[in-house]
């Protein structure tokens, strides 16, 4: 990691862990906390560290908001710091200003579509767009007339249904009724609703990867102070060789997580192998929450399911993100289409270049 890197990540760890401390937040019931930490990630100039100087941004490079990413699922926060990053993103590919405060990006769903209509006004719903009533705009990738454009939108044009995910931070339905957006550009060339997912999926692979690594210091840490039957549960054979799974399965998923990153930041286009480094980490990923889970739960017993433990803001949140921008499932499929495609022959090259 260079230099530069290291500072925006060592700068978001101490925002973190002076504003975003998982103990202080489960015990304040009233959501205090969220203003001061937006506040401060602001000032760092973190939400829009995708963007541009020219375009109201903090002008960082994609490897440096990967690192805040995992930093981040870290922590496993509960703002929509990823979405504003994500809406910066997309915004700024067709050199539209972005904004201060919150933001969100639609669709969040491969098989969602958001139509551009012939008067330049926006139809369709997006399902499952993370913080959508939290959002003071939306970053919307539209269809229309065999073209594709991104938009800035007011969420107040919308029609919005408030929806939880399984940590319950909001998983909005998102509906473009005749929506005229603020600013519409062109998409440039080249460019796909599949890259929007793909770069998407690589944030929440990041984010599920930094709440593993969380899950597995708590879950240690828990192990050495619980005490049965007169000692440590840690020294028990059944309880280390759960650690040592939970271990396989978070560095796992920081290893296929972390060169998704490096591929796509190091890539000049969404092309095959950025796909293939992409779905893989998602799918990787989604099956170490899954496992990773509901090990760190097994090694706490009943004290992990309770809400005054700090163990389900990680959890939960892992579990949750494996559904945005494509689960597991969708990414398999499409990534068994793609090879098949290119035959058999091509199989190994393929696999054997990453």
């Amino acid at each position: 990691m260079a230099e530069s890197e290291n500072i925006v990540v060592e700068t978001a760890e101490k925002i973190f862990s002076d504003l975003a401390d998982a103990q202080t937040i489960n015990h304040d019931k009233q959501g205090s906390w969220k203003a001061p930490l937006w506040q401060a990630l602001t000032e760092a100039g973190l939400p829009l560290a995708w963007v541009s100087e020219d375009c109201g941004g903090s002008g960082a490079s994609l490897a440096e908001g990967f690192g805040v990413l995992s930093a981040a699922g870290r922590f496993a926060i509960a703002v929509p710091l990823a979405e504003t990053m994500l809406a910066g993103w997309l915004l700024a590919q067709a050199k539209i200003a972005s904004p201060e405060g919150p933001m969100t990006v639609a669709p969040a769903a491969p098989k969602d579509r958001i139509a551009l209509n012939a008067d330049g006004t926006l139809s369709g719903r997006a399902r499952g767009v993370p913080f959508a009533k939290d959002a003071k705009h939306i970053a919307v990738l539209a269809h229309g007339a065999g073209l594709l454009s991104i938009a800035l939108v007011d969420p107040a044009k919308c029609r919005i249904e408030a929806g939880l995910n399984l940590a319950s931070d909001g998983s909005d339905t998102v509906t473009f009724d005749k929506v005229a957006p603020i600013t519409i550009k062109p998409a440039p060339k080249g460019f796909d609703q599949t890259s929007l997912m793909l770069i998407g999926a690589v944030a929440r692979s990041l984010q599920i990867a930094g709440a593993l690594e969380s899950m597995l210091d708590i879950s240690v840490r828990y192990s050495n102070e619980r005490v049965a039957f007169e000692k440590k549960i840690s020294k028990f054979q059944a309880v280390q060789h759960n650690l040592a799974r939970l271990a396989g399965e978070t560095a796992a998923a920081m290893t296929a997580a972390s060169s998704a990153a490096d591929t796509i930041a190091n890539a000049s286009s969404f092309d095959d192998s950025v796909f293939l480094e992409a779905t893989a980490a998602k799918i990787r990923c989604a099956e170490a929450a899954e496992k990773g889970a509901a090990i760190a739960h097994q090694v706490h017993g009943a004290i992990g399911y309770t809400l005054e433990h700090i163990l389900h803001r990680y959890t939960m949140r892992a579990l949750a993100w494996r559904d945005d921008f494509g689960h597991e499932s969708h990414w398999a499929v499409e990534l068994g289409k793609r090879v098949a495609a290119r035959g058999a022959d091509e199989l190994w090259p393929l696999v054997a270049s990453r």
